[in-house]
């Protein structure tokens, strides 16, 4: 069982701060970790390594500090690790990271499920882990709660609705996101940690992953940021007084104003 995980690195921080001339995250002294839902993807793919055997290879697109994540990664029970960083990537929308983390996967070669936390906590987007699987061409399934089993080549899985939860039956190999109910994460072992300390993390550019120049950064990004503002606070409701008809005339005649 070959698993490859997605991982980014992201402010640790809610009180996240956006460049107004750029409309760019403010990055600059801010702590970084890695994105709360890609934790629960590590701990799933160490599991399923731990269940079926074979290795976990551990990707991440960022700048040059985001190897600090992959040796986390390592530290937590993943065996290899890939930086893919190139100045060329600045800019990039969800499609234009989907598809350079997709040309990464691509490189590493045989794999059987690919392991994406539901979303980025900076970004909220839930858009990377879809568009890597569309980049590959394999099925997807989002939002996993739980993998119930992998066998003849195919994983059934419980995917959380609003409601409760499908079970789904997919080919591999395959990609799924997943949610922090699949499980919960380890801490880093003392051995996990002496082998992140010494580990050698892979680093990758445009060049290396054989990505089309047009298809990468702002030239490969289909959408733009072109403004980010704070919403004025709400205005405080109102509160009607009196008999009760006379309350229900009052709030028609509001609800008609609305309307008008």
């Amino acid at each position: 069982m070959n698993v490859i995980v997605c991982i980014k690195q992201v402010p640790n921080t809610t009180d996240v701060k956006i460049d107004p001339v750029t409309n760019t995250l403010i990055r600059d002294g801010v702590e970084s970790v890695i994105n709360p839902f890609d934790a629960y993807a590590i701990e799933e793919g160490v599991r399923l390594k731990e269940r079926f055997g074979g290795k976990v290879t551990v990707i991440s697109m960022g700048p040059p500090q985001a190897e600090n994540a992959l040796k986390e990664a390592i530290s937590l029970g993943c065996d290899e690790a890939v930086l893919v960083s190139d100045r060329k990537f600045a800019g990039s929308d969800t499609w234009a990271t989907s598809y350079t983390l997709s040309c990464a996967i691509k490189k590493v070669g045989n794999y059987d499920i690919i392991l994406c936390g539901k979303q980025a906590s900076d970004g909220d987007t839930a858009q990377v882990g879809p568009g890597i699987s569309t980049h590959l061409d394999i099925p997807q399934v989002t939002y996993v709660k739980k993998i119930e089993d992998i066998k003849d080549n195919k994983a059934r899985v419980d995917r959380m609705t609003e409601e409760g939860y499908d079970v789904l039956e997919t080919p591999l190999p395959c990609l799924l996101t997943v949610v922090k109910e699949i499980n919960t994460p380890r801490m880093p072992s003392l051995k996990g940690m002496m082998k992140a300390k010494s580990a050698q993390v892979a680093k990758w550019n445009a060049g290396d992953i054989e990505a089309d120049p047009k298809s990468i950064g702002l030239d490969g990004s289909p959408t733009r940021v072109v403004r980010i503002f704070t919403p004025p606070p709400r205005k405080g409701g109102e509160i009607i007084k009196g008999e009760t008809s006379q309350i229900a005339q009052e709030l028609v005649q509001l609800l008609k104003d609305i309307v008008i």
